[in-house]
Parts: structure tokens; C-alpha cells; sequence
């Protein structure tokens, strides 16, 4: 699988490679389309690699979070109408793993974690078979959780990190152990 990285959107500051990779985001930053807002955001940050056929890509992600909605994990991207991110987003006072699947209108899922705190290392995944994507989530090293499985078009794509603080600038996020290989076994009941 290919491993050379370009920005989307770079942010003013970032350093580091797939190892370890940190970035501070820009002014009200976002992905989003349409829907409920009545907007369309294609600002955020976003370190994507080119992907073609069936693949896993993973990272683990840290963040200092602390305002609505800042964000930090991976996208999925075929397009600007056309797109999965997934990761936490801080909103109502906590951690949630949040997915969100434009196609083209957004839509946006939550799973909260009361559990996690700005030093929880997550983990995230994203496994493509066929015309299907899985996201799956980790905390601290932990078993894999599915957060959603959903359809997404063949062909070519990137994937990679991701971050956005739509209410603010300089939010911070770290990424380590970014990679892209194989398919994981398509077992969505792993044991």
C-alpha cells in the first residue's frame, strides 16, 4: 500500500511522519455538508495517502480537547462530496467516538466515553471491503469496538489523520503508528 502523504488543507503548525505526527489546527476548521447546519465545511486538516481495493488503515491519537467539537482521528476520502472521518469529537463536556459519512450530506454518529480522558490513547481503524467501510475504535491498547459499518464506493481514495476545531484555532493533536496495509479478516464478531 502506497505511504506517500500530501496535506489537505496543511495546518500552520505540524511536524513529524507516520511514526509520530502533531499538529495544531487553524481558525474554525471542519468537514462537514449540509445537513441540520444548512452548510458545507471542507477546511479541516487532513495528511492523506492514496488507497485502492480492500485495505486497513490504523493510527492511535492523542488530544488536547477542550472546546466544542474539536477533533482528531482518520479520514476516508474519495472526494469533496464523498468522505468518512472518524475519531473523538468533544462535545457536551466529554469524549465521544464520533463517525461521520457524507455521501453527499453528512450525516454524524456518537458513541460516549465517560471513560476517556484527553491522556486515553485511542485507536482508530478503518477497514475497506468491496463497497463496505468498518470503523472501528480502541481505547489505551484495548479490543477493537465497531463503531460503524457502512457503504462506500470502490475505486481509488486517501485515507490518513485527520484534526479540526470548528469553534476555535490551535487545538492539538498527536498521532502515532500511522498505517495502511491489508484487510483485516472481514469476522465482524471478532473473538
Amino acid at each position: 500500500m502506497a505511504t506517500e502523504f500530501t496535506w489537505l488543507n496543511p495546518p500552520p503548525v505540524w511536524s513529524g511522519d507516520a511514526a509520530a505526527l502533531s499538529l495544531e489546527t487553524g481558525e474554525t476548521t471542519d468537514f462537514w455538508r449540509e445537513t441540520f447546519y444548512g452548510f458545507v465545511r471542507d477546511s479541516g486538516h487532513a495528511w492523506l495517502a492514496p488507497v485502492k481495493g480492500d485495505f486497513t488503515a490504523r493510527l492511535a491519537v492523542t488530544g488536547r480537547y477542550s472546546a466544542l467539537y474539536d477533533q482528531a482521528g482518520m479520514m476516508l476520502r474519495c472526494g469533496e462530496t464523498c468522505w468518512i472521518k472518524a475519531g473523538i469529537e468533544f462535545t457536551d463536556g466529554l469524549m465521544h467516538f464520533s463517525t461521520v459519512v457524507s455521501a453527499p450530506r453528512s450525516d454524524w454518529s456518537v458513541i460516549p466515553l465517560p471513560e476517556a480522558t484527553p491522556e486515553t490513547v485511542v485507536g482508530v481503524r478503518i477497514t475497506r471491503h468491496g463497497d463496505a467501510v468498518r470503523v472501528q475504535y480502541s481505547l489505551d491498547g484495548g479490543a477493537w469496538r465497531m463503531a460503524r459499518l457502512c457503504p462506500f464506493p470502490e475505486g481509488p481514495a486517501e485515507v490518513g489523520p485527520m484534526a479540526c476545531s470548528p469553534t476555535r484555532a490551535g487545538f492539538v493533536a498527536h498521532f502515532k503508528d500511522v498505517a495502511i496495509g491489508p484487510p483485516i479478516a472481514r469476522d465482524l464478531h471478532e473473538s
